[in-house]
């Protein structure tokens, strides 16, 4: 097998892959085989059929391209590994350039790999962390928020009040003319928690059940819908039931709600629950800062451009699923927005380029510092998660897969890779 390797633009590789015809005989007689246990010819058994007699059936171009085909997913492999230090990234594109009978097979082969990376300095990025502190309002406001949930509603039978849950049909409308994806049948409004926007909710107080109250309101310049930010917007609200709404105590019978004694200890692990909340965002913010500190220094070769439109699509996928997921349409955002799926793409780019470095980094630095993950280490993970997700057919499944065990191998290296980042460039 004679190899030829040239460099191409953006971390890309070409291999020209010449196996000469005493290499390739081989394949064609698997070729042959092959082709003969699908090809029915009269006389002779599935497998069996002389190479003259499949060859005057169907051509023996035929049999050369499914030899060629057995060939490069045979050699290929070998091929890369033999030329190319740099570890390849995504599917190979793959072309047969010659091919012909009683002559080698040519083919050539162009992917991408990993750019060479230049890390600079990891080690004294010098960031502080700062101090977690809970503050009693900030209980107070959880406690009311699980009041809120436990509420107990009644119909009422008069004018709306503050603290009231209201049903609606609501309507919005701009310069009289309504808003796409701007209506609401039996949409509940609590009064008093400033719904949609900040003074929708009082413009109801008086009201009751049947009444219609029209009324203009002006969207905040930072509202999330470009269409409406900064805009007049005039409401028309059909209220179709009011209910009154009563909080439960904070007592003994409201904490055995969350299976605790009293209200001391649910206030207790409320406070707990929210350092560690607040540690972790901590904790995310710290490992950011640090990455960036080493991105600025860093110097990286040509990045391959299907990682980067990867990560960029999968970045545009979560958007998706997190504005679903909230009730709403992502085409509505997307006309909000008027920007199309492609346009908001190309702006989502740069922080997948970012990502990519990010990623690319973390992995370099691993391998700087050597530092690795066992297969007993992975193994222990999954043995964890099959027990916290016993019974759970799909997950198991999934867990067990080679992909899965690539998957945990990544992520438990980040996880090491950023202690060490952190016990590195975090200041006392």
């Amino acid at each position: 097998m004679n190899v030829t390797k040239k460099e191409l633009p953006k971390s890309q590789v070409e291999l020209t892959v010449e196996l000469s015809f005493e290499e390739l005989k081989p394949f064609i007689e698997r070729g042959a085989e092959s082709i003969s246990k699908e090809v029915k010819i009269e006389g002779f058994r599935p497998g069996k059929v002389p190479y003259d007699v499949l060859k005057r059936k169907i051509g023996e171009m035929s049999i050369l391209e499914e030899a060629a085909r057995i060939a490069i997913n045979k050699t290929i492999d070998q091929a890369i590994k033999d030329n190319v230090k740099s570890e390849p990234v995504g599917r190979p594109d793959v072309n047969i350039t010659k091919l012909s009978p009683e002559n080698p097979l040519e083919y050539k082969v162009v992917f991408a790999v990993l750019p060479e990376i230049k890390s600079g300095d990891y080690k004294n990025a010098k960031v502080k962390a700062q101090e977690v502190l809970i503050k009693d309002e900030d209980v107070e406001k959880v406690i009311e928020q699980l009041r809120e949930s436990r509420a107990q509603e009644a119909i009422a039978d008069r004018a709306i009040q503050e603290g009231d849950k209201v049903t609606a049909d609501i309507d919005i409308f701009l310069d009289n003319v309504p808003v796409e994806g701007g209506q609401g049948k039996g949409t509940a409004v609590l009064i008093g928690k400033n719904y949609i926007i900040p003074g929708f909710d009082k413009n109801l107080v008086g009201a009751k059940k049947d009444d219609v109250k029209e009324f203009k309101l002006k969207y905040p310049e930072d509202y999330h819908m470009a269409n409406l930010a900064g805009r007049m917007v005039e409401f028309r609200v059909k209220i179709m039931e009011v209910y009154s709404r009563e909080l439960p105590e904070v007592n003994e019978v409201f904490a055995g709600a969350f299976g605790l004694k009293n209200a001391e200890e649910l206030k207790s692990n409320i406070k707990k629950s929210l350092e560690e909340e607040s540690k972790q965002k901590e904790e995310q913010k710290i490992e950011i800062e640090i990455i960036d500190k080493i991105l600025a220094q860093a110097k990286f070769g040509d990045i391959p451009e299907m990682l980067i439109n990867h990560e960029a699509d999968a970045m545009l996928h979560d958007l998706e699923h997190k504005i679903t997921q909230q009730g709403a349409k992502f085409e509505d955002y997307l006309q909000s927005l008027k920007k199309t799926r492609e346009q908001l793409l190309l702006e989502i780019l740069p922080d997948a380029v970012k990502r990519v470095k990010s990623a690319l980094m973390i992995r370099e630095i691993a391998i700087e510092e050597k530092i690795t993950v066992s297969e007993e280490e992975i193994s222990t993970k999954i043995e964890e998660l099959l027990k916290q997700y016993k019974g759970y057919a799909k997950v198991e499944e999934r867990v067990k897969g080679h992909e899965y065990r690539h998957y945990l191998k990544n992520t438990i290296a980040n996880k090491k890779v950023m202690d060490k980042l952190k016990e590195w460039n975090l200041e006392k």
